[in-house]
């Protein structure tokens, strides 16, 4: 089987799995994103590229990320990538725990991405994809002032350095565009699915470097400006 022949399978799959969930059937996904034939070289260059919206939450909340990625680009249709970032939070004295909360850890992602344009050349894109992260970090709880029931005498309670661990998937929709020669801007929605996570004994984590607020599921966006090289 030709490199050309497993693209457009790819493409096909990819596409008509996309489509039935907004009830579109498989022979119209192939009409509307129905790939080139053409000789491209396989082998594109690859990008770097900076997510603007961790940053922004760091400064304007109790926690955040700085996250950057490299995308290799093959025949305009794949792109392999890796994703590195740290996470960060001090969360104090929680409205309902009363607890306070920090780590700073980083995290990684390795997945995919596919271009389901039809015309997959454009200096724009629409691609679908999926990631595979995981992150190992130790965390800060604290309760400050809490109060003996029978003493009535208020001390500190908590422990540091707490080991933790989490794995989990992503399914990622993103468009990127070209703005002036390499720079290209470009945003993502990304659903994230826990797999298996280990939190110590004191209870749950509150937030998740690279995954968010704790949870089973997590719903995010992010900004990137893209730099081809």
């Amino acid at each position: 089987m030709t490199v050309q022949s497993i693209s457009s399978f790819i493409s096909r799959l990819t596409v008509s799995l996309l489509l039935l969930v907004v009830g579109v059937e498989s022979s119209q996904a192939q009409k509307i994103f129905r790939m080139e034939k053409d000789s491209i070289a396989f082998f594109r260059g690859f990008a770097l590229s900076f997510d603007l919206v961790g940053p922004a939450k760091l400064m304007l909340s109790d926690r955040g990320e700085y996250e950057g990625a490299l995308r290799i680009n093959l025949h305009d249709q794949w792109f392999p990538v890796f994703e590195l970032g740290i996470g960060r939070a001090n969360h104090e004295e929680d409205e309902v725990t009363g607890l306070t909360y920090k780590t700073t850890a980083p995290y990684f992602r390795l997945g995919m991405d596919w271009n389901i344009m039809k015309k997959k050349h454009e200096p724009y894109r629409i691609y679908a994809g999926f990631r595979y992260a995981y992150t190992n970090y130790k965390c800060d709880v604290l309760r400050k002032n809490l109060e003996d029931p029978v003493w009535k005498t208020k001390s500190d309670f908590g422990s540091e350095d707490i080991s933790c661990y989490q794995h989990w998937l992503e399914a990622v929709f993103g468009i990127d565009a070209s703005i002036y020669g390499p720079f290209h801007l470009g945003w993502t929605v990304r659903y994230k699915r826990r797999l298996f996570h280990e939190e110590g004994d004191i209870g749950n984590s509150w937030y998740v470097p690279g995954f968010g607020i704790n949870d089973r599921d997590n719903l995010c966006v992010n900004f990137n400006v893209i730099i081809d090289i």
